[in-house]
């Protein structure tokens, strides 16, 4: 089920008028010991963050992303990192109008971060994830990691999935939490870009998605059809005009893509298709990441060749036009 936030904001938190952040700085920095500290630092645990409906997101990136979509509740910044950090704060916490700033010990920041040498910066927020609904509504693009057990990796995913201009991502089966503190890290920021669910049922998420009109693919070594054959097929449709039954990667997609170390497993069975991606070189197989970003990234070209999508929500951007996309880097 999805962690809802709490209703009422939290009473010992004052909302911060834009850019005032500097005039309601505390005088004296709090300690490990302050409670606003002690509540934040149980987040750490999964379950003290189901209760709260709050996560902790660290770093300018996580912390820029959080803010500028309003789901920070307060800002937590080392008194030897106040300097440094002020020109972001500046620019970040006008977006934000509920949060506050306050500043710690060092200690008390090492307290509340899970990394081993903390950004100096970090912020309690309230949950991102949504429910299944949310994400199949959008309908175009979406990534359903099965089962997924390192939080890299899932951070990574959502990463991964905000890239490609997926409307969505559903964590399906039993999975280790999107909003944990190595989670939220790898998802550089992107956590708080697109819909993030969280799902027990992997079954019940599939039926969800073929109810909501999607074509279900999974990943599989042994695949029915090879992921460049679908993307040429995408190409000689398109080169015709793209008349007539659009092929499997030109249609409203989820991907499937299974656990780090046993796949999908009998999970692939619950599928449309199942796809394999061919290997040029002697790697036997990609990584669970690299898989996805390859899977995405050509689902995501081929939507861009269906006469008339556009870009924008429900859609992958760039869709029909060639120019929502733009340059990246790795």
């Amino acid at each position: 089920m999805p962690e809802t936030p709490p209703q009422h904001p939290d009473p010992s938190v004052s909302p911060v008028p834009a850019a005032d952040w500097r005039h309601h700085l505390n005088d004296e920095p709090f300690t490990e010991r302050t409670p606003r500290v002690v509540a934040a630092a149980k987040l750490h645990r999964a379950s003290a963050r189901r209760k709260a409906g709050r996560f902790i997101a660290e770093g300018t990136n996580a912390v820029g992303s959080a803010l500028r979509h309003g789901r920070v509740v307060e800002v937590f910044v080392s008194a030897d990192a106040l300097d440094g950090e002020s020109p972001f704060l500046d620019a970040a916490v006008p977006r934000q109008l509920e949060a506050r700033v306050s500043v710690v010990t060092p200690r008390a920041l090492r307290q509340m971060s899970e990394s081993v040498t903390p950004a100096g910066i970090l912020a309690v927020c309230d949950t991102q994830l949504t429910d299944l609904a949310a994400v199949t509504a959008r309908g175009r693009l979406v990534c359903v990691p099965v089962e997924t057990s390192e939080p890299g990796n899932a951070g990574t995913l959502v990463r991964v999935a905000d890239a490609c201009g997926c409307d969505g991502v559903v964590f399906a089966g039993e999975t280790v939490d999107p909003q944990g503190g190595k989670a939220v890290r790898a998802s550089a920021g992107s956590l708080f870009h697109l819909p993030v669910a969280r799902e027990t049922g992997v079954a019940a998420v599939v039926d969800a998605l073929h109810g909501a009109g999607f074509l279900v693919l999974a990943t599989t070594m042994d695949g029915d059809v090879r992921l460049d054959h679908a993307a040429d097929e995408v190409l000689r449709w398109a080169d015709a005009g793209a008349e007539g039954e659009p092929p499997m990667l030109a249609q409203p997609t989820a991907w499937l893509f299974g656990n780090e170390a046993h796949g999908l497993g009998a999970w692939s069975d619950l599928a449309d298709v199942r796809v394999s991606v061919p290997m040029y070189g002697r790697a036997e197989s990609l990584n669970l990441a690299t898989a996805a970003s390859v899977c995405l990234y050509e689902s995501a070209r081929a939507l861009g060749r269906v006469p008339g999508a556009g870009s924008g929500p429900g859609s992958v951007p760039g869709t029909g036009t060639g120019t929502g996309a733009r340059p990246g880097a790795l």
